[in-house]
């Protein structure tokens, strides 16, 4: 030791004298290895900063790594969320806090299953890439599904998601963007932020207005400010890189996509069957999945004799799919970790729009079907055509009211069918727009249609019922306001323009009908070309509810003739 002391101090500082490149060595020796150093320093760096590394080695988190191979954000490093872009000496603090988790993997006590926490501000991550301002188009779905029947028969949902954003200074900050360009903050009960009983929404003079979920019995007097979340990206792109979808989802993406004959009879349901059911062991999940071959063996042996290729073939993607979504051993699976994008699997949407966050005006935070998307519309094979309804005009009265998607089968009455068809209300065969499967076809878990508290309000909050509109076969009476006119109008028209109604006109007395509202006189008696009711009613531009030829034919009489209130 002592010899290898002495060579050392002979090489780094040799003696007065020596030759030249003997002088030169200690240095260039020093400089090699500070470039080694600072090498394997970057080098370690770059290799802890990449999702290999997260996703294998350090975190040992199979689940979530599986799931981010997939995902849309696939091409981007997980440091660029969970530590975010900032200066690398920030990066570095940052990284440093979490040295805990080197503890946790070398001891083997992480909590499972696991939850992502100290996430950076989506502001200081998402919008790096994604800003609010930017983006501000409608995109256009489709949604297929498969029937748990022997045919596995496809259906299509078509809808327009209204994904809005935009900045409000160019006249857009709307749709389901709104919530990140306007400043919403909200209470929350537990740590994934699934019970909502306080949400505050501010307006632009900052001010602000609550809205309490009725049936929580919350005092928002208990509320420290610091506790208050403001909503970004994540409160509803949680799961957007760690998406583990539902079996459901899985099996009839794998229909869709040709990855899964849909020619096997039953299969949609039997293999949503056998790959959600609960497995004890991984071991046992894959086992399980493979007697789907029993099945086709017992009830199918001809099609099983026939078709052995194509059932190994989806037993073999069952398998595969159950691998990446299910880990027992770490607590994972399609069901663990919530996501809040949509509301059927998991409150998502409903947190704070189920219809029972309440202001203290009773009125809700809007549930409506048209509120961030178009209403869905139903399609089969036997449908060559397939029409979205896209609303275009203004609204009854009615249906602006906060509380309107928890009242409407309240309220539903004949003047209903003015603007939508009727047919089969509240069911599900699609004859109509009243029966629309993708709204009655389902059971809405997550919103607050039946909640006690809540059916006490709507109930005082019911519109009035509108009187009938006679038949037109009935229009037979003398040609007056009393008589044929009025009931006529009072049925069609009095829904929307009755007291307090659009654009400031009421047709639902005779005396309103001749003052008129907004745009002029609606009946000017004896002169049919200056009453603004038969100019809209003729126009090329569509009105809620059209009259007839014989209907109209009724109001140019009686205008012609005066306009007569009843028989002198």
């Amino acid at each position: 030791m002592k010899k290898i002391i002495e060579g050392l101090k002979r090489f780094f500082f040799p003696a007065p004298g020596s030759k030249w490149f003997v002088m030169a060595l200690p240095y260039a020796a020093m400089g090699l290895l500070t470039a080694l150093v600072l090498g394997g320093a970057v080098y370690g760096w770059d290799y802890t900063n990449s999702s290999v590394f997260c996703g294998t080695s350090c975190h040992t988190m199979p689940p979530e790594y599986s799931a981010y191979e997939i995902s849309v954000h696939a091409r981007v490093a997980c440091v660029e969320c969970h530590i975010g872009r900032a200066f690398v000496g920030t990066q570095f603090l940052r990284k440093a806090g979490d040295l805990k988790h080197v503890f946790y993997t070398l001891t083997n006590s992480y909590e499972y299953p696991i939850f992502a926490k100290g996430m950076s501000p989506a502001r200081e991550s998402c919008e790096k890439c994604h800003s609010p301002a930017k983006f501000s188009s409608d995109s256009l779905r489709e949604k297929v599904e498969y029937a748990n029947d022997q045919n596995n028969t496809p259906s299509k949902t078509f809808l327009v998601m209204k994904i809005g954003g935009g900045t409000q200074r160019e006249g857009l900050g709307k749709g389901i963007h709104w919530h990140v360009e306007s400043k919403v903050e909200y209470y929350a009960t537990d740590s994934t932020s699934q019970n909502i009983p306080y949400i505050r929404v501010y307006n632009e003079d900052g001010t602000y207005e609550e809205f309490i979920d009725i049936e929580s019995g919350f005092d928002p007097k208990t509320i420290q400010e610091s506790d208050l979340y403001q909503m970004d990206c994540i409160s509803c792109h949680n799961r957007v890189t760690h998406l583990v979808n539902q079996p459901e989802v899985i099996v009839d993406n794998a229909l869709n996509q040709g990855l899964i004959d849909a020619a096997i009879p039953f299969i949609r349901s039997k293999a949503v069957e056998v790959l959600g059911a609960d497995y004890t062991t991984d071991a046992q999940g894959l086992v399980g999945i493979a007697s789907l071959n029993d099945f086709y063996q017992t009830y199918y042996p001809e099609y099983y004799n026939a078709n052995t290729e194509k059932l190994a073939d989806a037993i073999v993607f069952l398998q595969d799919s159950f691998k990446a979504s299910v880990y027992k051993e770490q607590k994972s699976d399609w069901d663990s970790h919530p996501n809040n994008v949509g509301h059927k699997y998991s409150p998502g949407c409903f947190r704070c729009h189920d219809g029972k966050h309440l202001n203290a005006a009773e009125e809700s935070i809007r549930l409506e079907c048209n509120l961030c998307h178009s209403i869905p519309v139903m399609s089969t094979n036997a449908n060559f055509v397939t029409n979205i309804q896209l609303s275009g005009g203004p609204e009854p009265a009615s249906h602006t009211h906060p509380n309107w998607i928890s009242m409407h089968r309240e309220a539903f009455n004949n003047t209903c069918k003015t603007c939508h068809t009727t047919d089969n209300p509240g069911g599900t065969d699609n004859t109509s727009f009243c029966s629309n499967s993708a709204c009655h076809g389902s059971a809405w878990t997550y919103a607050g249609f039946d909640a006690p508290a809540l059916r006490s309000v709507i109930l005082k909050q019911l519109p009035p019922t509108p009187t009938p509109a006679p038949e037109t076969g009935g229009l037979t009476g003398p040609l007056t306001w009393n008589d044929t006119v009025g009931p006529m109008l009072v049925g069609y028209c009095g829904a929307c323009h009755g007291e307090g109604g659009m654009k400031g006109l009421n047709l639902t007395t005779y005396q309103t009908a001749l003052a008129g509202g907004e745009d002029g006189p609606a009946v000017v008696p004896g002169d049919v070309a200056a009453s603004i009711l038969m100019a809209v009613q003729t126009g090329e531009t569509g009105h809620f509810y059209q009259l007839n030829a014989a209907e109209l034919d009724l109001v140019k009489n009686w205008i012609e003739a005066g306009a007569p209130e009843a028989n002198p």
